[in-house]
């Protein structure tokens, strides 16, 4: 089952292994740490529940391999987060053995007959895969032709866009059409918060239209986010969610997101305003209405999964982009 967030995947595993007795194994890219710390110490951990769990971790940003910047500082205390949780770990590298790999289980056994977790953490190449999985839907927009059509509204607008191919994407359009990075704040860890970010800003900057790319995936991760949104309903903020109903940019696992409604979910939330559109002639006219608008606005964008094979990644570093945006925004009234 493929979870919203890690934490709820934790949670899951937590009744998995209520109702069957058995130990449940939970993976993970290690970035998402952070969002299991919660459940590990006050639910599962043996002075609570004492509740088992086998965690696979992929660790990103590991020291002396290059990543990232959102995976550096993340990579460097993957470990020792592990080791403040109380958790056992084993790491596999591409020289494990699978000797090695069934001793160290045989000892983890016994770990987890205490209740308490357990943890391998996966190097990067230590595992291969030789089949081809290919993941698609039915939509026909593509991701980067959608964020090109948003770039030529949003004009002088602050963007707060989300991790992963979008805030790539929306970097190289800069580059290709000659405009500054200064308009941009590109969320590149951190993922599910950028539209709280966009509400910070937003709240803080009443006459600057702000606008929010976000994506399916990060919307589901912490969707407490939108709740809070309608309930300010900054009336400057447009909310747009690229919807392929993937989690593309770490391989295209599918989510949720293909199965509710968002459209309803944000209007429930409080959003005044909430539309759905498939085509690029739907997309550029509720643009066009959301930039005049003087309230909220959601615009859910459907999409199709697959970005260029030569995408690259931005030329500038995060504190570079943060010192522009921050000088951008303070020349705004």
């Amino acid at each position: 089952m493929i979870a919203a967030n890690e934490g709820n995947a934790a949670a899951l595993a937590a009744g998995y292994h209520l109702a069957t007795g058995k130990t449940p194994v939970v993976y993970m890219q290690n970035s998402g740490e952070g969002n299991i710390i919660n459940p590990v110490a006050s639910l599962l951990n043996e002075k609570v529940y004492g509740i088992p769990i086998i965690f696979i971790i992929g660790w990103r940003g590991e020291p002396g391999v290059h990543d990232e910047p959102q995976h550096i500082y993340q990579g460097e205390v993957t470990l020792k987060l592990l080791e403040d949780m109380d958790i056992a770990y084993f790491v596999i590298s591409n020289e494990t053995t699978d000797n090695e790999l069934a001793e160290k289980m045989a000892e983890f056994v016994g770990i987890l007959a205490k209740g308490k977790q357990v943890a391998f953490v996966v190097k990067k190449g230590a595992l291969e895969f030789d089949g081809k999985v290919k993941y698609e839907n039915n939509n026909s927009m593509i991701r980067e032709e959608i964020i090109k059509h948003i770039v030529e509204f949003t004009g002088d607008d602050p963007i707060i866009s989300t991790t992963g191919k979008a805030s790539r994407e929306l970097f190289e359009i800069r580059e290709v059409n000659g405009q500054s990075h200064k308009y941009d704040f590109l969320t590149v860890g951190s993922m599910g918060h950028s539209s709280s970010i966009a509400l910070g800003v937003a709240v803080n900057k009443p006459d600057a239209k702000v606008w929010c790319i976000d994506g399916d995936g990060a919307v589901l991760m912490h969707m407490g986010a939108m709740a809070v949104l309608g309930a300010n309903a900054p009336k400057n903020m447009i909310h747009i969610v690229i919807n392929n109903s993937s989690h593309e940019t770490v391989g295209g696992m599918p989510t949720v997101a293909g199965k509710i409604d968002l459209v309803k979910i944000a209007k429930a939330c409080g959003y005044p305003n909430a539309v759905c559109v498939d085509t690029f002639d739907a997309l550029d006219k509720e643009l066009k209405s959301a930039k005049v608008r003087n309230q909220l606005s959601f615009i859910e964008v459907k999409c199709a999964i697959g970005a260029r094979a030569d995408l690259g990644r931005p030329t500038t570093t995060a504190l570079e982009n943060k010192e522009k945006f921050i000088e951008y925004l303070c020349s705004l009234q």
